[in-house]
């Protein structure tokens, strides 16, 4: 039978945190100087524009920290409640930022507003080591997401509409944290409306994290929540699971899956949207299962650990295909498709296209899951 190990908590749900509305560094970022880093696609797709007499020059890069919790509060962050968690058994570094779900472009979506000169330190290597998109984000552009700009239709440069007026896409940055779509510069942020300092990244890479995360919860205010990000999780919790043919989707669950997913063949792709008249890949997947009594998370990351990995040769109907194809964070699973059989997969693509049949592409592909209906109503 087929097999996977399995992180019990290893689901970014920072998706789910975002959705409530309305920094230093435990660890400071040196500001020594360092050699120019290597120019990345990014920052050659992102000329530096004229910065304006107000944008601060953004500190070099320093070294990476990486994130393991993301904590959103009611209100904002003290001196006081900061060096509680900095306290903490294992905490390396923290970053205060900004949290809150915003319009643009008519998309809800769940932004960021940071310091761009140490927040960088906190994402992907590729992403954090872009002078000229840090600088963009600091000149009062929004980066957004590969995922929001490639799929969302959000081209860079472009120019979109915000609560406050016009932003320019000045970048494509996937930063790590489940599904915040965009990052702005605290001042921008400051005119979004998006509330001060309730949401915390905390760095602690040799601590147990489900540990950590119930300290932080003992010692900040009650409705507080705290997300696992790149959970740190001790061995006898990943476990060698065997997967018994009763913990996948009967035949019947498949069948109505199918067909509940053809039936909405030439539907508008909409970026978020569930259904059922519009939808984004994961959100298709989400409504077709659904209509099979499956509870399948909402986003691609959280469906690619409802069940285990099947080599490609082993794809059966209905099983769920992923994507690798973010160049801002190369490990984000980005795309999820239903295969449909005989090489064929069913999506929903991008903004401007339908929902359709169409020849499995292997570029990027990141593996073959095998939804299990217990496995994926676990998955928060």
């Amino acid at each position: 039978m087929p097999f996977i190990v399995v992180a019990l908590v290893a689901v970014l749900t920072a998706d789910v945190l975002l959705l409530t509305q309305p920094g230093e560094l435990a660890e400071p970022v040196a500001t020594r100087t360092h050699p120019a880093p290597k120019q990345t696609l990014m920052a050659q797709q992102q000329p530096v524009p004229q910065q304006p007499q107000t944008a601060e020059p953004v500190a070099p890069l320093d070294k990476l920290h990486k994130p393991n919790l993301f904590v959103l509060t009611r209100k904002p962050f003290t001196n006081e409640l900061l060096q509680k968690v900095a306290k903490l058994r294992g905490v390396r570094a923290l970053e205060l930022a900004d949290a809150a779900s915003v319009v643009l472009d008519d998309k809800r979506v769940q932004t960021l507003a940071v310091d761009p000169s140490t927040f960088r330190s906190y994402t992907p290597k590729v992403t954090a080591s872009s002078d000229a998109l840090w600088q963009n984000v600091a000149a009062g552009d929004v980066a957004v997401s590969f995922v929001l700009g490639n799929d969302g239709g959000l081209a860079l440069h472009r120019q979109v509409a915000g609560p406050a007026g016009p932003l320019r896409i000045g970048a494509y940055a996937t930063t790590g944290f489940g599904a915040v779509d965009a990052v702005v510069s605290k001042d921008v942020g400051r005119t979004l409306g998006l509330p001060h300092d309730n949401a915390l990244i905390v760095s602690a890479p040799k601590t147990n994290s489900a540990q950590l995360r119930d300290d932080i919860l003992e010692v900040l205010p009650k409705g507080t929540q705290v997300a696992m990000v790149n959970p740190v999780l001790p061995e006898p919790q990943k476990v060698t699971q065997n997967w018994p043919a009763g913990s996948f989707m009967t035949g019947e669950q498949l069948t109505t899956a199918l067909q509940a997913a053809v039936s909405k063949l030439g539907r508008p792709y909409v970026w978020g949207a569930e259904g059922p008249a519009t939808f984004d890949c994961s959100g298709l997947v989400q409504w077709a299962y659904g209509q099979a009594g499956v509870r399948m998370p909402r986003v691609t990351h959280q469906q690619w650990v409802t069940g285990p990995q099947v080599p490609y040769a082993q794809a059966q109907p209905g099983d769920l295909l992923f994507w690798r194809n973010d160049p801002t964070n190369p490990a984000y699973i980005s795309h999820v498709a239903i295969y449909w059989g005989n090489g064929k997969m069913l999506h929903a693509p991008r903004t401007g296209d339908v929902v359709k049949i169409a020849p499995v592409s292997t570029r990027n592909l990141a593996g073959v899951v095998r939804v299990s209906p217990a496995a994926a109503a676990q998955v928060r």
